[in-house]
């Protein structure tokens, strides 16, 4: 593989970092007072129950509407675990899935917002090419210790 500057495995790595750095930043921006509270769990119960899917409205009021506060917690320290595991490169693989999970998770929640869309469906792009290009080949944790 020719590349410009970096080498390929270098390059996967910076996508890598990137999508951890994106995902740093939803955790960052997030209000962590006003959705522990609630607040982000309440909007989202409020676009389920508008979804078009039964099987997404039936979904959210079994899993989440009976454990808010578990789930404010689920969503914002694995938006925050995912930022620092990819940055750093550490359990990349897991990170990689767990990221790609939750991004289908909230492109499928949010279907109707094109804006969301966009979003969701580049980081699970992403997600995708750096688990198969093995994205923690350079720089990363993983790499260090031998892992994977």
């Amino acid at each position: 593989m020719d590349a410009i500057w970096l080498t390929g495995a270098e390059w996967l790595a910076v996508l890598r970092i990137g999508l951890g750095v994106w995902w740093l930043e939803s955790w960052r921006h997030k209000d962590k007072k006003s959705w522990f509270e609630g607040a982000g769990i309440s909007w989202a119960a409020d676009v389920a129950a508008k979804h078009r899917w039964n099987a997404v409205r039936s979904g959210f009021e079994a899993v989440v509407t009976p454990r808010p506060r578990t789930m404010a917690y689920v969503v914002l320290y694995a938006e925050f675990a995912l930022g620092l595991g990819l940055i750093l490169g550490f359990l990349t693989p897991v990170a990689l899935v767990g990221g790609l999970l939750l991004n289908v998770l909230y492109f499928t929640l949010m279907i109707h917002d094109w804006g969301e869309q966009g979003q969701n469906s580049m980081m699970a792009l992403i997600s995708v090419v750096a688990l198969f290009g093995m994205s923690w080949q350079s720089w990363s944790v993983d790499s260090a210790l031998g892992l994977f």
